[in-house]
């Protein structure tokens, strides 16, 4: 019996680089348009898995694990901010010979994946957000434990651990959700047993607390977008608790083009909503990709 696969294989690989070792999943034809995945906390590459086939139909799909995340390991005294993961970033397209290519950002993926933009803005050829803010408007009230850990770190640092529990990570992938029974359960725990490494809670705090350092950026984000225009999808699980849609109508504040849609979904839109999300990004890689 012959087995057809419909869509082209994921392949996992690594990347060296400067004591940190990436793992990351790839997928596609290297000589078409190339679309860079960046994914959100607590998770990690493994939200794209079955979004990467469905793109790399069409497109050359990479998508690497951050540090702290996944798979992906670094050396003893790497600094965890946004700047030095983003810098990290920058060095595995040079090292994986991406020069010119799409972003999806997702939760932490997005100061990623707009400090890459605005260092680097010639090699952005499209911009995808999914739930990856950009505007206070879009943060919730559900930040005001993490504000209150920003202003005094050292008071509430371990009142943040709870966001690393198995409950507080499932809780993320099916609030909001129309039906949290479609939610696959491997997901969360995954990404609870990733983050459960000794020694990653502290990783997981320290980023959060440099999270006030992308709400500063904020300004510098809207005057790239402002100068550059980029093409800019946004597309939104409605129901996010972090993330509200306001950020997303943002975005048509610098860019009067940006396309924006709106899901029955909650933060972890992928999870139920796959094929929309998918149907959407390649209409509009197409548009402007080719």
């Amino acid at each position: 019996m012959k087995f057809q696969f419909r869509h082209p294989e994921v392949i996992l690989r690594r990347a060296e680089i400067g004591g940190v070792s990436i793992f990351y999943r790839e997928s596609g034809d290297r000589r078409r348009p190339s679309v860079l995945l960046l994914h959100g906390f607590p998770t990690s590459s493994h939200q794209f898995r079955e979004l990467m086939p469905r793109l790399a139909e069409r497109y050359h799909v990479i998508a690497p694990d951050l540090p702290g995340f996944g798979f992906t390991t670094a050396p003893e005294g790497f600094q965890y901010s946004f700047a030095r993961l983003a810098g990290t970033m920058g060095d595995f397209c040079d090292a994986v010979g991406l020069r010119s290519f799409a972003i999806y950002v997702f939760d932490y993926g997005a100061p990623v994946g707009f400090r890459l933009a605005m260092e680097r803005p010639a090699a952005i050829t499209a911009i995808v957000s999914q739930n990856g803010n950009a505007y206070e408007e879009g943060m919730s009230d559900g930040w005001a434990p993490t504000r209150a850990y920003w202003a005094q770190p050292s008071a509430n640092r371990d009142g943040m651990r709870s966001m690393l529990t198995l409950e507080a990570i499932q809780w993320q992938y099916t609030h909001g959700a129309p039906e949290a029974s479609r939610v696959a359960p491997e997901a969360y725990w995954l990404d609870h047993a990733l983050i459960s490494r000794p020694g990653n809670d502290d990783i997981q705090l320290d980023l959060i607390a440099d999270y006030a350092s992308n709400v500063a950026l904020y300004p510098d984000i809207h005057t790239y977008f402002r100068d550059r225009q980029p093409p800019l999808l946004a597309i939104w699980g409605a129901n996010d608790p972090f993330f509200l849609p306001a950020g997303a109508e943002a975005f048509r504040r610098d860019l009067p083009q940006a396309e924006v849609y709106f899901l029955d979904a909650g933060h972890f839109a992928l999870e139920t909503h796959l094929r929309e999300i998918a149907g959407h990004m390649l209409g509009f890689l197409n548009r402007h990709l080719g």
